[in-house]
């Protein structure tokens, strides 16, 4: 297995693509690419369509996947507000890819058997894939689409983000082989001698004392151990220190526990959801997730400090658990609230991976949502770094 990225920030698409054509070509030597990654910034949307056939002639006949981007990722490098193009490319021995294209009309609801979703992705769950995903967020459910995956292919590693750089319906471009989508989903389904790892951060720490929810009507929670949510979060904010009373005006989060059997979750462990409004007579607190009763939830907050922190800590976290293999190249699919947004500088995000993890080929984009695994599940992220290590099984 051997991976490689090249990234390119030329004003002409056909300039841009030769450029990391002839970076990658070099780099893999007489060996040639089973796939290739690409994402793609808006300042090229004009010629998105060329972009499949560019390709082709100038790396050969790989199988291609991507996207759009509000901005992009390559060779280790974020490109922000500026023309940006990216290819990753690996050769893959002992490794089958299925490309597979989904339409929100199409999605099997929720009674559906797995087979309809194997039909949909094109390999058995029984083959062990992986999926890499990338989805139109204005023309697909994007929760519905995860959750169906997750009931189909439990053991399947999940990995992906939200195209991002248009601003309307048929705006973003999904590249699957040579085909253009505006719509939908594309994904490759990956088998074989490879396994994929993931570090998702989420950039918030919590704060106060981890409750459980008492009484909640679909996404409304209603009580905190027997208290209005409202009631809690004032006591709460009163104990804060200066500094982050004025964050959790603007920056407050509530972590959800995902696994009902973890006694001491730590970091990692939480599903983080906006809270998206309040009903000040109840006490209640409107969340962006579907709630359960029992569950155990604690409020968070984030800011740049935070999500630096816990960048950190979740990739000590992996490396203390893993050994980078030589083999290895990555790709990460991160917020487009991240970047010099919120850090005030570019590469903050992939500067860290290459320091604490290791210096591997790092492709990706900057999404309007990011697909990450949280306790053995897949969720749709937002203000996330999502990772995907890919190697070899042996």
């Amino acid at each position: 297995m051997k991976w490689t990225s090249a990234v390119s920030e030329h004003r002409f698409l056909k300039y841009a693509v030769a450029e990391c054509a002839a970076e990658i070509k070099e780099a893999l030597g007489e060996q040639s690419a089973d796939l290739i990654i690409a994402f793609v910034s808006a300042h090229h949307a004009a010629r998105y369509d060329e972009l499949p056939g560019l390709v082709r002639e100038l790396v050969g006949d790989s199988v291609l996947i991507g996207c759009s981007g509000g901005g992009i990722i390559g060779a280790g490098k974020e490109v922000e507000h500026s023309p940006g193009f990216t290819m990753t490319a690996a050769v893959l021995p002992d490794v089958a890819l299925n490309l597979f294209h989904i339409e929100d009309p199409i999605l099997p609801d929720g009674d559906a058997p797995p087979e309809d979703w194997e039909a949909i992705i094109g390999v058995p769950a029984a083959d062990e894939p992986h999926l890499l995903v990338l989805a139109d967020p204005f023309s697909l459910r994007g929760e519905n689409l995860l959750a169906g995956l997750d009931y189909a292919f439990p053991q399947a590693v999940k990995i992906g983000g939200l195209a991002s750089g248009g601003n309307q319906p048929q705006g973003n471009a999904l590249f699957a082989g040579d085909a253009v989508h505006r719509s939908g989903a594309v994904g490759v389904a990956i088998q074989g001698n490879i396994e994929i790892d993931t570090v998702v951060a989420q950039g918030c720490r919590p704060i106060g004392e981890r409750m459980q929810i008492t009484s909640c009507q679909s996404n409304m929670l209603l009580e905190l151990d027997g208290k209005p949510p409202l009631e809690v979060l004032r006591e709460m904010v009163q104990g804060l220190s200066e500094r982050d009373r004025k964050l959790a005006q603007h920056s407050l989060f509530l972590g959800v526990v995902m696994d009902a059997f973890n006694e001491e979750p730590k970091l990692g462990d939480y599903l983080i959801r906006n809270i998206v409004g309040m009903d000040a007579r109840a006490g209640a607190l409107s969340i962006g997730e579907m709630l359960k009763e029992g569950q155990r939830v604690q409020f968070h907050l984030r800011d740049a400090e935070t999500s630096t922190h816990d960048l950190n800590a979740m990739l000590d976290q992996y490396v203390g658990n893993s050994q980078p293999h030589s083999e290895s190249g990555a790709l990460l699919f991160q917020c487009l609230g991240r970047g010099s947004y919120l850090y005030g500088r570019a590469d903050h995000d992939t500067d860290m991976f290459r320091e604490k993890v290791s210096a591997m080929p790092l492709t990706g984009f900057f999404c309007n949502g990011e697909i990450g695994q949280v306790a053995g599940s897949t969720y749709l992220h937002g203000y996330t770094s999502s990772f995907g290590i890919f190697r070899p099984k042996a």
